[in-house]
C-alpha cells in the first residue's frame, strides 16, 4: 500500500510503536528483582567527624557512639540519634543526604532515643533531659530519654520536659511515631506507683498533652502502618490493667486511632486466617515468657519480632524467637511455635542447658520495601547481655513464609581481607528502600546494604538539613526559678565578705515561672461556605502556616507568614471537591515566650501551647479506620 495514512492515524500508530518499544526496553534493560538483590552487598560506611573551625578537615573515620534509632523520610533523607562518642562526637542528631552522613545537631542527643518524622522538613526526637529538672537542690533527676525535641524548618522549634519526682513527671519513652504533623504520639513506661496506665504524650499541632493509656503495660515500640499507629507492649505479671485482661491471651499489641476517631486506644488480638490466636506459645509457656514485639512496617505489611524472656518466668516453659506479620488485614506467625520450619527454629537452638548462650536473639527487624521479606539484626544471647566491641554483626533475611536466607556476619570476609576488623554486634536496622538498608553497631559504626544504583544517590540539598543546629530552647514545662530578692552585692573591697541572711531566716520559697502559650484563644469558622478563618492570639512574633490535607495530600495552604504579637488571623480558601480531613498549623516562635508565675491564680489554665481542634470539627469529620 503506497497510499499515505491520515495524520491522526499515523500519530496513533507511532504512539503504539513507541509504547511497545518502551515496554521491551524496560523488560530487557531492567534487572529482575533477584538479579538486583544479587548485586546488593553490605559494606562498612565510613563516617568522618564534624569539621572544627580553625582545624584541618578530619580524614579518619570514627564511630558515632551508641545509636538509638535510624529513620528515613526518603532514601536520600535520613536521620539517626546518638549518645555521642566524646570528646569528638557530642550527643546529637546526624543526617544522611544520599551521599554521606553529617552532623545535623549537637543538641537533643539521647541515651537510647527515638525519631518520629512528622513531615518532609519536620521531625521529633525522644532525647535526654538537661540539669535543672528538679527544684530540690542536690537531687539528681533521671535524664535518660524523658524529654522531647521538635525540629522544624532547620531549627529546634520546641523542647519539652517536666519537673522530676512528681506524679505528672515525664517517664522514659521508648516509642515515637506520627500520623501527620498534627498527630504525633510518644509512649513508654508505666505511670508511677499509685496510678494506672502507661505514659503517653500527644501532640495535636499546637499542644503537647498527657494522654495515658489505661491498659497499663509499658510500651516498648511504636510504628505507623496504614492509617493508625501500632504500639507493642511488654506483658508482665505486675501489670495493672483497666479493665482487667485475660492472663491466658493478653493483648500484646494496641492500636492508636487518628485524632477525632474514637476510641483512641484499641486492644488488638491478632488471629491467623484459620482463627488461631497469635502469637502462638509453646506448650506450657506463659504469655509473660515472650518479650515485646519489635516492630517495623512498609507500605504493604507490618512485622513484629519477639525474643523469649530469659530466664523464663517461674512455672513457665521456655519460649523461642517469634515473628508475626500482617498484610492485607491477615496475620500470620512467620516463625515460632506452630510455624514448623524445617530443622526447627533457626535462632532458638537450645531452650535450656549450657548451650542456651549460643542462641540468637533479634535486636531489631526491618521490613524490606518492594518484597515480602524483612531483614533481622541478630546477636548471640551471650553477646547481647555483655556486648563486645570486637564481636561480628550478624544479620539474616526472612521471607513471609519463614524461610531464612542470606545469614551472614559483618564485616564480610572480603572486607576483613581488606583490613576492616569487627565493629560489634548488630543493632537497630532500617531499610528505606529495596536493596537499601542501614545497620549500626553499639559503637556507632554503620554498615550499608546497597548495589551500584543505591550506594550513592542524588544529594539532598535541602538547607533545613544542612546543620549544624547548636541551640536547644528552654524546656516548655520546666519552670524557671527566679529569686525573690536581688542578688547579693559582692562588689565590696577585696577580702570583704558580702552580707546575707541565713537561708533559714527566709520564709518565702523560690518563685517558679512557666512559659505562656505561643497561641491562645484559638477560634475558627467558615466564611461564605468555603473560606476557613482561623483567629488566635500570639504571645510573641512568630512564623505561621496553615495547611489543609486530605488523606495525607495537601489540598490548600496559606503562605508562610511572619506575624507580630497580638490578635491575628489566617484565611484559607478551600475547595468543596477536595474537602480536607485534617488541618496542620505550623508555628515557630521568633522570640522567647513570656513567663507567668506559678503563684498566679490563673496558672492552672496555662498550657504548653494552645489546643487547636475546634476548626477540625467544623470541616466535616474524619475518615474511618479500615
Amino acid at each position: 500500500m503506497s497510499a499515505r495514512l491520515p495524520a491522526r492515524r499515523r500519530a496513533s500508530l507511532t504512539a503504539l510503536v513507541l509504547a511497545a518499544l518502551a515496554v521491551l526496553l524496560a523488560v530487557l534493560g531492567s534487572p529482575s528483582p533477584a538479579a538486583a538483590e544479587e548485586g546488593a552487598t553490605w559494606r562498612l560506611e565510613l563516617v568522618l567527624p564534624p569539621a572544627v573551625e580553625g582545624l584541618p578537615e578530619a580524614t579518619t573515620p570514627i564511630g558515632l557512639g551508641r545509636i538509638g534509632d535510624v529513620e528515613f523520610w526518603a532514601p536520600n533523607r535520613g536521620l539517626l540519634i546518638t549518645a555521642g562518642n566524646p570528646p569528638t562526637i557530642p550527643p546529637g542528631v546526624w543526617a544522611y543526604d544520599g551521599v554521606s552522613w553529617h552532623e545535623l545537631a549537637n543538641v537533643c542527643g539521647a541515651t537510647e532515643g527515638r525519631i518520629a518524622w512528622a513531615g518532609p522538613e519536620e521531625f521529633w526526637t525522644v532525647s535526654d533531659g538537661r540539669p535543672g529538672q528538679a527544684l530540690v537542690e542536690g537531687s539528681e533527676p533521671p535524664l535518660a530519654d524523658n524529654t522531647l525535641c521538635h525540629f522544624s524548618s532547620g531549627a529546634v522549634a520546641g523542647s519539652y520536659a517536666s519537673l522530676a519526682f512528681r506524679p505528672d513527671s515525664y517517664q522514659v519513652m521508648h516509642g515515637a511515631a506520627c500520623l501527620s504533623a498534627a498527630d504525633c504520639w510518644f509512649a513508654g513506661e508505666n505511670l508511677p506507683a499509685g496510678q494506672v496506665g502507661s505514659f503517653h504524650l500527644h501532640w495535636d499541632g499546637s499542644t503537647l498533652s498527657a494522654r495515658p493509656n489505661p491498659q497499663g503495660r509499658a510500651v516498648l515500640d511504636l510504628r505507623q502502618f496504614a492509617r493508625r499507629l501500632y504500639e507493642s507492649v511488654r506483658v508482665t505479671g505486675s501489670d495493672i490493667t483497666s479493665p482487667p485482661e485475660s492472663e491466658i491471651e493478653p493483648s500484646v499489641l494496641h492500636a492508636i486511632a487518628p485524632t477525632g476517631v474514637s476510641p483512641t486506644f484499641t486492644l488488638l488480638h491478632p488471629e491467623s486466617a484459620a482463627g488461631q490466636p497469635l502469637p502462638s506459645y509453646r506448650p506450657g509457656e506463659f504469655p509473660t515468657g515472650l518479650d515485646y514485639l519489635q516492630l517495623s512496617a512498609d507500605a504493604e505489611a507490618v512485622w513484629g519480632a519477639a525474643n523469649p524472656v530469659s530466664p523464663a518466668p517461674e512455672g513457665s516453659a521456655p519460649g523461642e524467637v517469634t515473628i508475626l506479620r500482617q498484610s492485607g488485614g491477615v496475620w500470620s506467625q512467620v516463625l515460632g511455635p506452630g510455624s514448623g520450619p524445617e530443622g526447627g527454629n533457626p535462632f532458638t537452638k537450645s531452650v535450656t542447658g549450657e548451650h542456651e548462650g549460643s542462641n540468637e536473639v533479634v535486636r531489631s527487624i526491618a521490613a524490606l520495601p518492594g518484597s515480602e521479606a524483612a531483614w533481622l539484626a541478630l546477636d548471640t544471647k551471650s553477646d547481647a547481655e555483655r556486648p563486645s566491641p570486637i564481636a561480628h554483626a550478624l544479620i539474616a533475611r526472612i521471607s513471609a513464609e519463614g524461610t531464612v536466607s542470606e545469614q551472614q556476619t559483618l564485616p564480610s570476609p572480603q572486607e576483613e581481607a581488606e583490613g576492616i576488623g569487627p565493629k560489634g554486634g548488630a543493632e537497630r536496622i532500617s531499610c528505606p528502600a529495596a536493596n537499601d538498608c542501614w545497620l549500626p553497631t553499639p559503637q556507632g559504626w554503620l554498615f550499608h546494604l546497597a548495589n551500584a544504583s543505591t550506594r550513592h544517590l542524588p544529594r539532598d540539598t535541602d538547607p533545613n538539613f544542612k546543620g549544624p543546629i547548636t541551640f536547644r530552647p528552654k524546656d516548655q514545662g520546666v519552670p524557671t526559678i527566679v529569686p525573690d530578692a536581688p542578688p547579693v552585692d559582692d562588689s565590696g573591697l577585696p577580702g570583704e565578705q558580702p552580707s546575707s541572711l541565713p537561708p533559714e531566716t527566709s520564709s518565702r520559697q523560690p518563685e517558679a515561672r512557666i512559659p505562656v502559650p505561643l497561641l491562645s484563644h484559638v477560634r475558627s469558622r467558615l466564611v461564605r461556605g468555603t473560606t476557613l478563618e482561623l483567629s488566635f492570639h500570639l504571645a510573641v512574633k512568630a512564623r505561621l502556616r496553615l495547611i489543609a490535607k486530605r488523606r495525607g495530600s495537601v489540598v490548600a495552604s496559606t503562605p508562610r507568614k511572619t506575624l507580630a504579637a497580638g490578635n491575628r488571623r489566617l484565611m484559607l480558601v478551600l475547595s468543596r471537591k477536595r474537602w480536607p480531613t485534617r488541618l496542620d498549623l505550623q508555628s515557630h516562635a521568633l522570640g522567647p515566650l513570656p513567663t507567668v508565675s506559678t503563684r498566679s491564680p490563673n496558672v492552672g489554665t496555662v498550657s504548653t501551647q494552645a489546643r487547636f481542634g475546634s476548626g477540625v470539627g467544623a470541616l466535616g469529620g474524619w475518615d474511618a479506620l479500615p
